[in-house]
């Protein structure tokens, strides 16, 4: 194998390490999110369990993470919980960066 096989085979790598570390720590966001969001709600604990699936699942409607804080958005809104835009993405963000942190320091 040449120097540049194996330069763009460490890339590549590294390419699918990137991808699947950010895909499990969005969706570990998305759980805590949506935890997070049925307590707000005041959700029963089977309830607050099925919430955190749709959550979970709003995240697949489109790249990015519009999908899911407009979940969050439309069902704040619906339950006349209040709680700003800018609370909800700060929330998101905060999350996020746990989840990267908790998935670092597994192993």
């Amino acid at each position: 194998m040449s120097e540049m096989d194996k330069r763009r085979a460490s890339f590549e790598n590294k390419f699918a390490h990137d991808a699947e570390l950010k895909f499990k720590a969005e969706a570990r966001r998305n759980k805590m999110l949506g935890l997070w969001a049925s307590e707000l709600m005041g959700m029963s604990q089977a309830e607050a369990s099925d919430y955190v699936a749709q959550v979970i699942k709003s995240d697949f409607e489109e790249a990015g993470d519009e999908d899911v804080f407009r979940k969050i958005r439309g069902d704040f809104d619906a339950k006349n919980v209040e709680q700003s835009d800018h609370q909800i993405r700060r929330t998101m963000d905060e999350f996020l960066a746990k989840a990267i942190d908790q998935i670092e320091n597994e192993g």
